[in-house]
């Protein structure tokens, strides 16, 4: 018999956490701040409020950016059942109750409400390795953008200028290529990592520069039922609207999901349409069919990211005879 758990909501913000336990259909609420000293007084008051202490709560946490990850991981590091749920999903969920209040108080009542009645599964935490990776490649991204940024800057810059900027260029180099090593080092002293990394490896269209970010957004994949799932988690699934006859809008890729699943796919999807030998026809098919070049580019990414989910469950290197739709 599943012991009886208690629903906790939480609503984030950059600075704050808003707490919701419900109770025998009470609610109590509490607001803590969000850094480490918050974190410790939070399991402080679910063992002191939650009958059976923090063990017997079910915390739900809305991602909001990545201001929800340090509480979530922390929870979980602390072996407590902890939910990471889609915005959009309680957004919805408060429509459906006809939730007027748009409060963070509020919020954290609707949280804690859905996590009870909808029972959200578990978060399973990325490891230790991947976490790091996650930061490293997060921080690739920032220092690539500075430099870009940089470049620019130099192009137009009064000469008396071009010398500091050149001096931030060369620092940001530096700090670029340093960064790569440390990706670098990350994947190759873990054996799990490294696995993933090779056999990525093996599917064209995929580099040094993207296969670290797919293991890094993607984490382990036994975390998604099917290659479907995952494309859907990163938004690579269209919408269709249709209803009677009046309605009838064209399908257009989902603006939710993973937006950095999305960027890291985009350029390895033209590249694998090119030299792959399972998306290089299926691009050319839809080319033929006269479809248009983005909407060709993003079929391709859903089926490149499908790929990767093939490989990485199977442990088997990419082979193009097993891969063919």
């Amino acid at each position: 018999m599943q012991a009886t758990r208690f629903s906790v909501g939480i609503d984030v913000s950059k600075s704050k956490l808003d707490l919701a336990l419900r109770l025998n259909g009470k609610v109590r609420n509490k607001v803590i701040t969000n850094n480490d000293a918050g974190f410790k007084s939070l399991l402080e008051w679910l063992e002191e409020h939650v009958p059976g202490g923090a063990a017997a709560a079910h915390v739900c946490v809305e991602a909001t950016g990545s201001y929800h990850e340090a509480v979530a991981l922390f929870l979980c590091d602390h072996s407590v059942l902890v939910s990471v749920i889609n915005p959009f999903v309680i957004k919805r969920y408060a429509e459906s109750r006809l939730q007027r209040n748009k409060t963070d108080r509020a919020d954290a009542r609707v949280i804690a409400q859905f996590c009870e009645q909808e029972v959200p599964a578990a978060f399973v935490p990325p490891s230790k390795s991947v976490r790091s990776l996650q930061a490293l490649v997060l921080r690739l991204q920032t220092l690539e953008v500075m430099e870009h940024a940089e470049r620019n800057r130099l192009d137009v810059a009064h000469d008396v200028v071009k010398p500091s900027v050149q001096t931030v260029l060369d620092s940001l180099t530096e700090a670029i290529a340093d960064v790569r090593r440390q990706i670098s080092d990350t994947i190759d002293k873990d054996p799990d990592l490294k696995n993933r990394s090779d056999l990525l490896d093996t599917i064209p269209g995929l580099g040094e520069r993207s296969i670290p970010q797919l293991l890094a957004f993607i984490g382990r994949p036994e975390r998604f039922e099917s290659g479907k799932a995952l494309a859907a988690f990163a938004g690579l699934c269209p919408s269709i609207k249709e209803s009677g006859s009046s309605v009838r809008r064209r399908g257009a890729i989902s603006a939710f999901g993973s937006h950095s699943l999305k960027r890291c796919l985009y350029f390895p999807a033209m590249v694998a349409g090119r030299y792959n030998p399972v998306i290089q026809p299926f691009w050319r098919r839809l080319m033929a069919q006269g479809k248009p070049g983005k909407v060709v580019v993003v079929a391709c990414m859903h089926k490149l990211l499908c790929l990767v989910y093939a490989v990485l469950k199977s442990g088997r290197p990419f082979d193009p005879a097993l891969s063919r739709a």
